[in-house]
């Protein structure tokens, strides 16, 4: 009986094992979009984590803070032995040999410290206001990342398209080559040529098939993904759109407002005003109010003391006032906080300003990028164009023997290398378009 449970049990061990591996191989093997990217990565980077921890953190220090306007209350008990002689704490008579035990409550309320409460607690708002702006800026850094790894992929899997391309190409010459060299109209150094052409070709479709695999483990790393193995993009319909692009300074205007880095710079500006009024309200008086609640037991060697339950009742006080406290002299302790606190200002406000113009510098490059990479595609298209045409004119001569096979191999290449250029120039102006329309508030993976 017992072997058929054991039986049992690894039967439904090993199909719960298949079950995994047939889950995780199909989810290795779907085609990730450039959504599915960004979206997986947000939830599982790291450094969108440890960001997320210190929103966390500071939502704690913001509960803290408004914490110190409750009542401290705290509670006490002593016992003492006395021996020999000495005063009796009951009544101020010399015994011999006495305990005493006590209990208390103390309770004490701030009622004023100088507004350092309340703006302790606007500056925890402030901090957490920062702290998720923080937050913002390391998810939009995630996802301009992603949307780049992604696109780089595309473009190498373009690249190896264009390499199957000339790989073709190079085999319908090489076919051709030994069929006329069966019938003695093309030598045997002619073959060989176009075998050298195809396996400088087959050598160059390696190199970017490395090149496509090098890219994807770059982006299954920001995605976090143990192994780039089965992994694999959509290939969506991504044409540039050459509309008007918006100009820097418009989409500075429409940025400034809306960028985390620049938000979190201006929180932190409002925090660091706090700051001096906290470091300020040391020169206020303290006020606050103290209340007590004691008893005591009291016994005296040889003596006979009351019951206990009468000696709590008996001795039973209770206390309330106010304190104050003046601050007179510290040692100028105040005042250089003061002056610290405002030298944070200054250096905080140097950072918001340097903050928008590093804001105004990247708009400006991803611009004057765009533009470029646009100028050069617009050119790369019309060059594909001249090398297509160039090629078809020289593959007819070079079929009807009119030229060498060095003159038709360089058309080949120059051809190949102006589709690399355009496929290249396509997906930067589109990564850079993408960044432009992220700095006007669009999302990446729209």
């Amino acid at each position: 009986m017992l072997k058929k449970i054991k039986s049992k049990s690894m039967k439904k061990y090993i199909i719960l094992i298949a079950v995994l591996l047939v889950a995780g191989g199909s989810f290795a093997q779907q085609s990730w979009s450039l959504k599915d990217c960004v979206e997986y990565a947000l939830k599982h980077n790291i450094q969108i984590q440890k960001q997320e921890i210190a929103n966390e953190q500071q939502k704690v220090a913001l509960n803290t803070a408004k914490n110190q306007r409750l009542p401290n209350l705290s509670g006490s008990m002593s016992q003492e032995f006395r021996f020999g002689r000495a005063t009796s704490p009951a009544d101020n008579s010399y015994v011999n040999n006495s305990s005493n035990s006590s209990l208390g409550l103390n309770a004490s309320v701030p009622i004023f410290t100088g507004f350092q409460i309340p703006n302790n607690i606007e500056l925890s708002k402030l901090n957490l206001k920062a702290a998720t702006e923080d937050l913002n800026k390391a998810k939009e850094d995630i996802s301009v990342n992603v949307t780049s790894a992604f696109l780089q992929v595309l473009f190498n899997e373009e690249l190896c398209k264009v390499a199957k391309e000339q790989i073709n190409l190079s085999k319908e010459q090489l076919d051709r080559m030994s069929r006329l060299e069966e019938v003695g109209k093309a030598s045997t150094a002619q073959v060989y040529e176009a075998k050298a052409t195809l396996a400088q070709d087959e050598l160059a479709a390696v190199q970017a098939e490395n090149n496509r695999k090098l890219a994807i483990l770059e982006l299954t790393q920001l995605l976090e993904i143990q192994t780039p193995e089965g992994f694999s993009v959509v290939s969506p319909e991504m044409e540039p759109d050459f509309q008007a692009l918006s100009t820097p300074e418009d989409i500075y205007a429409q940025s400034i407002v809306t960028k985390p880095a620049v938000l979190a710079a201006q929180y932190r500006l409002q925090g660091m005003e706090k700051s001096i009024k906290i470091a300020q309200s040391a020169y206020y008086p303290i006020i606050s109010l103290n209340g007590t609640l004691g008893t005591g037991y009291y016994t005296v060697s040889g003596a006979t003391s009351h019951g206990l339950g009468r000696q709590l009742n008996d001795n039973f006080n209770q206390y309330i006032g106010l304190s104050l406290s003046i601050p007179i002299f510290d040692r100028h302790d105040t005042r250089n906080k003061v002056k610290t606190a405002r030298l944070n200002y200054s250096n905080q406000a140097l950072q918001l300003e340097e903050s928008k113009k590093s804001l105004y510098k990247e708009i400006q490059q991803a611009y004057y990028s765009a533009v470029a990479a646009l100028a050069k595609y617009n050119s790369g298209k019309t060059a594909v164009e001249a090398s297509e045409a160039s090629f078809k004119l020289m593959r007819e001569k070079y079929e009807n023997g009119k030229a060498t096979s060095v003159e038709f191999s360089q058309v080949k290449v120059n051809l190949m290398k102006a589709s690399s250029d355009q496929i290249q120039a396509k997906y930067d102006y589109l990564f850079r378009a993408k960044i432009l329309d992220f700095y006007k508030g669009l999302s990446l993976t729209q």
